[in-house]
């Protein structure tokens, strides 16, 4: 099964050349929070198989729900037609978000592609298309199809396509981590948001929108900033006529403590981009929603005022009654207060952990718990590719874990009990020696 692999599939966010040492692992099957290989070891899915999976493998009321709506519908194109699912999806996420008239896509980087252009289409309708650029957080990420790459500032993505993409402008993250002596959270999110201010100042008369991740760059290191810079940052769209892109593709869905990660700021975003944890982590899709004052720029007679981005398998049925499903599953077992319960139980689990010397800026938000690993303390000698090896190592002591460079984090599913939680930090941590202390 390996070497059939390395022979036929590329894989993604991988330089294949070194599977010659560290071959993929060829998972059978899967269940709850496991994945079994194809020798019955099992993993814990620590980061929720790239933070899709809310409630587990297999969850018996999504996968009902997948095989009712594959006796009914499988698939038909959503130009000139419509059907249940999408339409019953469109109008639970309008109720959740405030914003409406969902527009459906495949992934995450086809949400931010469509907010995008949507957001500089509406000002072209407007009569304004000198507004056509856009602004984004130092360390953003949002996709890797060349319009996001446009709006991510990581260098190892976008460096090799950069005759390809018309780069954005960056302003000061409010990452916490980077408080300056004497800096509260609060101060250096305030400072970020006087950056952001100083640069539309200057240029919201050619700026379209600002993207942002609300409450946590997951790429960047799960980067975690304080509320008020989305408060301030919404203010300041509003005054200065630029559109505020929620890009909640990986904070949605209860990932950060609250229904959608802006939310903890008391804000209506321009759009909201959707994805991920959407279906659950079993079918590919993504929705981006917007106010009636957008949707209604491009309601004309004229077919180019008209949003005709499109994609074949948009509002695909099977994908939207999988979202259905996970939504059901948010409003009958009140999945919010059991997250903040089984916080507290993940948080006491990883406390050796936290304590460890080599950990520095250790925090969290709802679901998602992150610790930078500084290589040097306690005498250990720093060596490269740490997130390689600990991931490696990670896998031997029965878990699924991937740092973001010297940043270990987990963003486990929902469905976690102590003793699952027990198995996840033990994991974590006996990775963590093992890495400091091996090759």
């Amino acid at each position: 099964m390996i070497q059939r692999s390395l022979r036929h599939v590329w894989h993604p966010c991988t330089q294949m050349k070194l599977h010659e040492t560290q071959p993929p692992v060829p998972i059978a099957r899967a269940e709850g929070v496991w994945l079994y290989d194809l020798e019955g070891n099992r993993y814990l899915d620590g980061i929720s198989s790239w933070w899709v999976n809310l409630f587990g493998h297999g969850h018996p009321h999504i996968k009902a729900a997948l095989v009712d709506q594959l006796d009914r519908l499988d698939h038909v194109m959503l130009a000139g037609f419509t059907h249940p699912p999408v339409v019953e999806l469109s109008e639970r996420l309008g109720a959740l978000t405030g914003l409406g008239h969902a527009f459906y896509g495949s992934d995450g980087a086809s949400a931010t592609e469509i907010a995008l252009k949507m957001s500089a289409h509406y000002w072209r309708n407007a009569g304004r298309p000198e507004k056509c650029r856009f602004i984004g957080l130092a360390g953003g990420y949002h996709g890797e199809t060349v319009g996001a790459l446009a709006v991510t500032d990581i260098a190892i993505f976008r460096e090799a396509y950069a005759p390809l993409v018309r780069l954005a402008a960056t302003v000061p993250s409010p990452d916490a981590r980077s408080a300056l002596p004497g800096e509260s959270a609060v101060d250096t999110a305030r400072r970020a948001a006087a950056g952001l201010q100083s640069w539309l100042e200057q240029h919201h008369a050619q700026t379209a929108a600002l993207i942002l991740e609300p409450m946590v760059q997951c790429a960047a290191g799960m980067a975690m900033h304080d509320a008020s810079y989305l408060r301030e940052a919404s203010a300041l769209c509003d005054r200065y006529e630029v559109h505020l892109i929620a890009e909640e593709i990986a904070t949605g869905f209860g990932r950060t403590g609250t229904m959608f990660a802006h939310q903890q700021a008391g804000i209506r975003p321009d759009f909201i981009c959707l994805s991920k944890g959407l279906t659950g982590g079993t079918l590919p899709l993504s929705a981006v929603l917007t106010t009636n004052t957008v949707y209604d720029a491009f309601y004309d007679d004229e077919m180019a005022r008209g949003f005709l981005h499109s994609h074949s398998y948009t509002g695909n049925p099977l994908a939207c009654r999988a979202a259905l499903a996970t939504l059901e599953l948010f409003e009958q077992t009140d999945v919010l207060a059991r997250n903040a319960e089984l916080a507290q139980v993940l948080d006491r689990a990883f406390e050796p952990l936290t304590q460890h010397p080599s950990v520095r800026h250790a925090r969290r938000l709802g679901m998602i718990w992150a610790w930078d690993i500084d290589e040097a303390a306690a005498g250990h000698a720093p060596q490269l590719h740490f997130a390689r090896r600990y991931a490696q190592h990670a896998l031997t002591h029965g878990v699924v874990l991937r740092p973001i460079g010297n940043t270990l984090y987990a963003m486990p599913p929902y469905v976690m009990d102590a003793t699952t939680a027990a198995h996840l930090a033990r994991g974590a941590l006996a990775a963590l020696e093992t890495t400091l202390t091996q090759t």
